[in-house]
């Protein structure tokens, strides 16, 4: 018996995971409601899928549409209970999901690993209808023979039933792997009760861990920032603030040695499923005629190959390593001059690079948030906007359902006064039941639904700074890029023109272009007259001073060797354990990592360092051989950038010239085209990366 059969027909008609139009009622989502509500959803589905199966014509109305309605059924159904996931978990949630996530992978399996509609999409390929399609729904076309390849859609027998397996298994992993590093992460706290050990810690700090400290202790919490006690967790505001500013030596060195362990040994112990991961993925390559999983995963991007991935990290470390290394005599020579005998550490480079990083520059991240109240940041995002986009936003609250009361909605305004599209921002950190980070995904894709246009809904979310009692959110520098680029994300899914949910926004493009866009808006918080009209001092309304706005500018180049060699170590990293690494061998994954680091890190990891067990991107979401898009992404949106430079960011006109053809070119295509033809529709030549060096001041 399944949970649908225990419920009345009234019972499954007033379960939300049921609603098939307007918003998704978060507000209404209960844990109970995921079984039924996903068993009856997949039967639905299953029916449907059945009838294209019997009758897959080879044209766009007999086969694509009726599988973009079967899409739209997950979109209301499953994709809701994903979301809440990752930004109200509770034990109950997880449990419901997967029971019920098994169900939804062999669906999307079978339907992956059709046959008909494989040869249907075929037909429709290489049949006579095919050149009346449009440019968009050929790349649809082609991206589904493909992935249908990739989802084993010719093997047959046993290697059919073994690819299964292996995908159900991958698909379980993930979601374990994610639920371990959000419990590990929970797991840990320091408490701290001598006011002597927050010397020299921040005003955000102080409030930040004496709310934390209420907000965990409850009822029986009475903790002041000015008086404790103070709580530190591993969420990453905490976790960065205290390793920059306590100066408790010891302290920095538990909080790290936890932080490079998370979700190492126990039961939350990731290892043996990373080896698991690993090995099941070098498998289905094997299934699929690959060589190696990253090979399959760059069948589908933009760079195509790892030869050229390795070229890009090739031209990038030469130019960074240097500065990696003179970064660390630096930071030691420093450290020395102000009085530290001992031999720099891994839990002392932040606190050094941010206390050199205040001499250098004359500023402290506390002297630059009372400039950065959230209210005024998100309306200097939306100037921004309208100038380079020719779009509005409208605060609407009470027109969505939302799962926390954080969380805010609005609605995207074109220039004739229509809503073009909307979404939710959630921008506070809840560790309690929060994964961290931050991210954009969709709620609901742009289509055309009985000749009517469906506007898309995406979710921009944030782990930024909590206001206070007192005073809104204030944020540091970083979180206001961090916004920035995750607004880039949300504006090439609500700005798209495509017509097909498959190719519309953020669907359809190669994953390793996904960042161009997101990457290009952050710099735009290096334009002064963006910057600090975005900026009100908290009490005396002032804007940002120049001279505080000049040492931002001057502190973006701060250890830029550095910051790039650890995001190459990691892409690189990624890639080894895709393609040369054996899981099968005698070498073991940590020492893989370990051969990476000693090339790409200031100072070799520790014995224990095991941060792969909370690397979520490759093994809990959709990095795996894809990491190194973040730097390709970047390359591109900083040549993107570049363009405004050349014209000179105070020549109005032009500026909002390229900010309509980046709109009419990025943002407007979506998946409609190959990155490459976009790029160069925009830039107008193949991309280049000297403006990224430049923009890092490591350029020759």
């Amino acid at each position: 018996m399944t949970a649908t059969d225990t419920m009345t027909a009234t019972d499954l008609a007033q379960n939300p995971l049921m609603q098939r139009e307007g918003l998704p009622v978060f507000d209404a989502i209960s844990p109970e409601h995921v079984l039924p509500g996903v068993e009856a959803s997949l039967a639905e589905v299953g029916e449907a899928f059945d009838a294209l199966e019997a009758g897959a014509e080879p044209t766009w109305d007999g086969l694509l549409l009726p599988m973009e309605a079967i899409g739209r059924v997950f979109e209301y159904c499953w994709g809701p209970v994903g979301h809440l996931m990752a930004v109200k978990n509770s034990d109950e949630l997880r449990n419901a999901y997967m029971a019920a996530q098994p169900m939804v992978v062999q669906l999307g399996l079978r339907m992956s690993q059709s046959r008909p509609v494989y040869d249907a999409l075929v037909a429709l390929r290489d049949g006579d209808e095919w050149a009346k399609l449009d440019l968009a729904q050929q790349r649809i076309v082609e991206s589904k023979v493909r992935d249908m390849k990739l989802s084993g859609v010719a093997l047959e027998g046993e290697e059919k039933k073994r690819y299964l397996e292996i995908a159900e298994r991958l698909s379980a992993l993930s979601t374990e792997f994610s639920n371990h590093v959000l419990d590990a992460t929970k797991a840990f706290e320091l408490i701290i009760t001598d006011p002597a050990d927050t010397e020299g810690w921040t005003t955000t700090l102080r409030a930040m861990a004496s709310a934390s400290y209420n907000e965990a202790k409850e009822p029986e919490a009475a903790s002041t920032p000015e008086s404790g006690p103070w709580r530190i967790t591993l969420a990453g505001p905490s976790f960065v603030a205290f390793m920059q500013h306590s100066r408790n030596r010891e302290q920095r060195e538990q909080v790290y040695r936890a932080f490079i362990s998370r979700a190492t040994g126990g039961d939350l112990d990731n290892g043996p499923l990373i080896v698991e991961t690993l090995k099941l993925r070098k498998e289905k390559a094997a299934l699929l005629g690959y060589d190696t999983h990253a090979e399959i995963s760059l069948a589908t991007k933009m760079a195509g190959t790892v030869d050229r991935v390795q070229q890009m990290f090739d031209e990038l470390t030469a130019a960074s390593k240097p500065g990696m290394d003179k970064d660390l005599q630096e930071l030691r020579s420093f450290a020395k001059e102000q009085g530290e005998d001992s031999e720099l550490m891994h839990w002392d480079l932040s606190f050094w690079a941010e206390r050199m990083r205040e001499q250098k520059f004359d500023y402290t991240d506390e002297e630059i948030r009372p400039y950065f109240p959230l209210p005024r940041v998100m309306d200097g995002l939306f100037g921004i906007c309208k100038k380079l986009f020719g779009v509005t936003f409208e605060r609407d609250d009470d027109a969505a359902p939302r799962w926390h009361a954080d969380v805010s909605f609005y609605n995207v305004i074109n220039g004739q006064g229509s809503a073009i599209a909307s979404f939710y921002f959630d921008p506070y950190s809840r560790p309690a039941d929060k994964r961290g980070g931050a991210w954009v995904n969709g709620c609901l894709s742009r289509r055309v639904v009985e000749g009517e246009v469906i506007n898309p809904v995406y979710h921009v979310i944030c782990n930024g700074t909590n206001p206070t009692a007192d005073k809104p959110s204030l944020m540091s520098f970083d979180e206001v890029i961090t916004l920035f680029h995750e607004f880039g994300h949300a504006l090439q899914g609500m700005l798209t023109e495509i017509d097909y949910a498959d190719a519309a926004g953020l669907s359809g493009i190669e994953w390793d272009a996904v960042e161009i866009c997101s990457q290009f808006m952050e710099n735009w918080c290096y334009d002064k007259p963006t910057l600090t009209g975005m900026t009100e001092h908290v009490e005396t309304g002032e804007a940002l001073p120049g001279e505080l706005f000049d040492k931002l500018v001057k502190a973006r180049t701060y250890r830029a060797g550095s910051n790039l060699m650890r995001q190459l170590c990691l892409g690189v990293t990624d890639m080894t354990l895709h393609t040369t690494f054996d899981p099968e061998g005698d070498q073991s994954y940590i020492d893989a990592y370990r051969g990476v680091a000693k090339d790409y890190t200031p100072l070799p990891p520790l014995d224990e360092d095991n941060f792969l067990c909370a690397f979520s991107h490759i093994f809990a979401g959709g990095y795996s051989a894809g990491y190194y898009s973040y730097k390709w992404s970047e390359v591109l949106s900083a040549d993107c950038f570049g363009a405004f430079e050349e014209a000179a960011l105070d020549d109005a006109g032009k500026v909002v010239e390229l900010g309509q053809r980046f709109r009419d070119t990025f943002l407007k295509r979506g998946g409609g085209e190959h990155p490459m033809d976009v790029f160069k529709a925009f830039r107008g030549r193949e991309p280049s990366t000297e403006a990224l060096l430049r923009h890092n001041g490591l350029a020759p």
